[in-house]
């Protein structure tokens, strides 16, 4: 019988020792589905050798329809990818350029949706246009009319996460899919920190490229992924690294008769292109395992909770003169709740001091980031504050 997840409740992480874990932005603990689901891939082929194969070929096509259904994706059109990093590079460096493309990037991003971009404009002569992330945070309206001002002067691509990483604030990926529409630029989205904590929709969104690592919010193992190219934008896109699975039919010559090894036959398209060589199924079986926790509560309810969490937060917070990011309305919310002190190099030292009184988060660019996820109890809240006051008391940071 499947194991359920419930709002709230941690007896899927009996293993779990951090009293109050509120780091899930940089890496979830595993539950106990997904340990399971990992052990009994190990356990198949134990059993079985090869004659296992077929088991998680048939695992990861489920799979992949699952984080289609999770992103509002067609069928085919997610691939799975080794992390965040790999299917950033799948794209960046395998669109058909022309010397001269501008890209808009976002100054204040995590460097995994920055670096392969200038790999990409050193290799193609591209040119790179840059935009400051917090702007969407302190004045919205303001920056999407400078984000229009510079797709009218010509921009190929826009790459931005769906939730910055230092402030969680949820970038208006609407209003920015509608503008590159308009404009004819292809919008590429790092959702790491969005899928599987607020809800996406990639065709509603207008987004043409989406890639999502598996160990934050998906709460699945480290080294798996997945890759999200919209059929229409398949064609565009060339083999960064090929190998032997990069071809359609690529078991032909292990499963039928004589004459079937051939080196000719014509790549897969879109997101299917990535998956080059022998898949992660350890981590596949993982992903599987907790996506399907994710599905039995639904993401929205998941964000409502995580929501109220932060709700008997960040007031405290306040009160103990900490800054806020966190955003006015709901539509720009995420799973990330961030806070700074007066004095900025001393976020560091709280989380160290956090640490100790059992209470995990993390320190970004000098903010303190709190990243509940479905497990987190709405009595954590106090518990943190508590954690605080005692620190303080002690002469702490």
């Amino acid at each position: 019988m499947r194991q359920r997840a419930e709002l709230g409740s941690r007896a899927l992480f009996d293993a779990l020792e951090t009293a109050v874990y509120a780091n899930h932005a940089s890496l979830s603990p595993p539950s106990r589905p997904v340990r399971d689901a990992v052990t009994s891939v190990l356990d198949g082929y134990a059993r079985a050798g090869m004659a296992w194969y077929a088991e998680e070929v048939e695992r990861r096509a489920r799979l992949r329809r699952r984080l289609e259904r999770l992103i509002g994706a067609r069928e085919d059109s997610v691939g799975l990818v080794a992390n965040t990093s790999a299917g950033v590079l799948d794209v960046a460096l395998g669109l058909r350029w022309r010397r001269g493309d501008r890209i808009l990037l976002f100054d204040g991003e995590f460097p995994t949706n920055v670096t392969p971009w200038q790999q990409a404009a050193r290799r193609h002569g591209l040119e790179l246009e840059w935009m400051a992330a917090d702007d969407f945070r302190t004045d919205r309206e303001a920056a999407l009319a400078r984000l229009a001002a510079e797709l009218e002067r010509g921009i190929r691509l826009v790459a931005v996460s769906a939730v910055q990483f230092t402030t969680g604030q949820r970038m208006p990926l609407a209003e920015m899919g509608e503008l590159c529409r308009a404009h004819g630029a292809e919008l590429f989205v790092d959702a790491i920190q969005a899928v599987g904590i607020v809800p996406l929709d990639v065709e509603a969104l207008g987004i043409d490229y989406l890639v999502c690592g598996s160990h934050k919010w998906l709460m699945a193992p480290e080294g798996i992924g997945f890759l999200y190219v919209s059929p229409e934008r398949a064609d565009r896109l060339v083999p960064n690294m090929a190998a032997w699975l990069s071809h359609e039919d690529a078991f032909a010559f292990l499963t039928r008769a004589p004459g079937e090894l051939r080196y000719d036959r014509p790549f897969r398209r879109g997101a299917l292109m990535a998956e080059a060589g022998t898949p992660n199924t350890i981590g596949a079986a993982g992903l599987a395992a907790s996506t399907a926790l994710i599905d039995d509560m639904g993401v929205g309810a998941i964000l409502e909770h995580v929501q109220a969490w932060h709700d008997a937060l960040e007031p405290g917070l306040v009160e103990r003169g900490f800054e806020s990011a966190r955003m006015e309305g709901a539509a720009g919310r995420s799973g990330i709740l961030s806070v700074r002190p007066r004095d900025t190099s001393l976020s560091p030292a709280w989380v160290q001091a956090l640490a100790g009184q059992g209470v995990a988060c993390a320190s970004p660019d000098g903010w303190i980031r709190f990243s509940p996820h479905w497990p987190n109890a709405l009595d954590e809240p106090p518990r943190v504050l508590s954690a605080i006051d005692s620190i303080v008391e002690r002469g702490g940071p």
